[in-house]
């Protein structure tokens, strides 16, 4: 996986240390701590703390929050790194992370919020446009099957989170946004995988903000 998704790898890697800091200082039973890592809070935007926006990107408000994600960025980041490359990989999930990030800041009214499930809509959105724009694999057997996959945990995804309070929407409606838009770039594709390398996706529900 490091030589084929190396980015994805060094993704996980990075919000794994950072979980395991956060839990060193205690900051699941203190939000201050996780404000003073760099969560959104209410007033971001305004007060141009634009570091908060990709902070919060990764940091995770508990195990399981950061399991969910951790897992689904495994999934998704894995398979798209190696259909579409390195560079389009972190173009799409820095690019929708931080636009998941100011619709966060730009309608959050209590805090904090925090989360790779932002980009990770990203990149479930970028998914989409980038397969049907491929002279290679739209026409795959297997890539109707994975559309079908994705539309659907989107559609999900974003139910769940309006019937929760604690999940942010507006970050994942955002970042799926910028996905779907970013999907369109043209782009050049890395030379094929081998088969088994194609797998297929369940990308699962994804917390975003504070509980």
């Amino acid at each position: 996986m490091r030589r084929r998704a190396p980015l994805t790898t060094a993704l996980l890697v990075i919000i794994a240390a950072v979980w395991l800091y956060e839990l060193a200082i205690g900051a699941p039973k203190d939000d201050s701590k996780f404000v003073a890592l760099g969560a959104i809070i209410p007033g971001t935007l305004q007060h141009h703390e634009y570091w908060r926006l990709v902070a919060a990107m990764f940091l995770h408000v508990n195990w399981l929050h950061w399991a969910a994600n951790s897992w689904a960025l495994y999934q998704l980041g894995t398979l798209y790194e190696i259909l579409f490359g390195t560079r389009r990989l972190a173009i799409v999930y820095f690019v929708s992370g931080i636009v998941a990030s100011v619709a966060s800041a730009a309608h959050l009214t209590d805090g904090p919020a925090l989360g790779a499930s932002g980009a990770i809509f990203g990149v479930l959105g970028a998914f989409i446009f980038s397969i049907y724009r491929s002279p290679r694999y739209r026409k795959q057997p297997w890539t109707r099957s994975l559309i079908g996959q994705l539309v659907f945990w989107i559609g999900i995804n974003i139910v769940i989170g309006f019937s929760i309070p604690q999940i942010d929407n507006y970050a994942h409606i955002g970042g799926l946004i910028a996905g779907l838009l970013l999907g369109f770039l043209p782009h050049h594709e890395p030379p094929p995988p081998p088969a088994e390398s194609v797998i297929d996706v369940e990308p699962r529900y994804h917390h975003y903000g504070s509980e």
